[in-house]
């Protein structure tokens, strides 16, 4: 029996472009020949896009699940959400503005048939704008540099998952994260394939230059203490560094006499160091941050309202869910997974 699948994706005021989605979506699933569901999940939406997906919902309930968060959580939160409540063999995610096309969708399904447990994505011919393309170069090299996540191109969400990695992830209780990077940890057989790239349909990208430092931030300090180690030994160059121009001062001192001629040089250095400190002294209160958003234990995100067939709504963080997929069949090539589950185990979910 060929393999069941999920498709996640996770939706935030894309109002305008939803119909267009629904119009191009369906026909290239039903194209594939295989059970699957079509899990959306509202991150929060403040326009229509909720009562969008109901009718969307209401035409199509035997393939279509909703989930609607109370407030926005974030992409990968959305997503996490989405793994929750899937149920397939293979579970994709995709965007919703279509700048990956849906019928895309087969191009994965067929690498993870060959046994691949972790399809990444990258974007032939990117439409987006230089300072985006540039900035995501720039981001991919300082991540590979820092980590040992090796994502050629970190911004497409289209990305397939078997269901071991999900099941791994779903056990993982980390607050923030970048989910493409942590199925990347649990894979043992990851692939990327090359996939097409369109403009958006509609809407504008909700994704800033300030939001997007701060993903790379998530990203290198939630998967490497590298930052800390890099700051550490620059720390110590520069105390050997001071202990020598200290030697040398002292010996000027007494075989010259006093000098003033370097003192607004040794102002300027001062003042590099302070910023240097103040820089150090950030990173470590990213991790600290996190660490305090951690001990704190709320949920990651809450549930509003699931809507599917034969439970309709359904408020709270479960619902009585039909057998719309038959259960999962384990892979004989992933039983790692299992171990790794253990490892990372610690104990449910908040």
């Amino acid at each position: 029996m060929s393999a069941t699948i999920s498709i996640i994706i996770p939706v935030y005021n894309e109002e305008a472009g939803l119909a267009a989605l629904f119009e191009r979506l369906y026909p290239a699933l039903d194209g594939l020949g295989r059970q699957y569901e079509v899990i959306f999940v509202d991150d929060g939406s403040r326009d229509r896009s909720a009562a969008l997906l109901r009718e969307q919902f209401n035409r199509r309930p035997e393939s279509t699940r909703v989930v609607l968060l109370t407030r926005n959580a974030g992409q990968h939160m959305a997503i996490l959400a989405g793994f929750a409540h899937s149920r397939g063999d293979y579970v994709i995610t995709l965007d919703a503005d279509l700048q990956n096309p849906p019928e895309e969708i087969g191009k994965l399904i067929a690498a993870m048939d060959q046994g691949a447990d972790y399809v990444g994505t990258v974007r032939a011919r990117r439409h987006d704008v230089y300072w985006r393309k540039a900035a995501s170069r720039l981001m991919n090299r300082i991540r590979e540099r820092t980590t040992q996540i090796r994502i050629t191109d970190q911004g497409c969400m289209l990305r397939g998952y078997h269901r071991t990695i999900v099941d791994a992830i779903n056990r993982c209780v980390e607050v923030s994260t970048f989910v493409p990077a942590l199925g990347y940890t649990f894979a043992r057989h990851p692939v990327e394939v090359e996939v097409a790239h369109a403009g958006r349909a509609a809407g504008q990208s909700k994704y800033s230059i300030y939001r997007l430092i701060r993903l790379n931030f998530d990203l290198m300090t939630g998967f490497s203490v590298a930052p800390l180690q890099v700051f550490t030994m620059f720390g110590i160059l520069v105390s050997l560094l001071s202990l020598a121009f200290v030697v040398d001062l002292a010996i000027r001192r007494l075989f010259v006499g006093p000098e003033v001629q370097g003192v607004f040089t040794l102002f300027g250095l001062a003042f590099f160091f302070i910023g240097v400190l103040l820089v150090s002294v950030g990173v470590v209160g990213e991790y600290v941050g996190r660490i305090y958003e951690q001990v704190r234990q709320r949920p990651r995100y809450t549930i509003s309202a699931i809507l599917e067939e034969g439970a309709g709504i359904d408020t709270g963080e479960t619902a009585v869910r039909p057998a719309v997929l038959p259960a999962p069949k384990p892979h004989p090539e992933l039983d790692h997974t299992e171990m790794l589950r253990a490892e990372h185990d610690p104990g449910p979910a908040p």
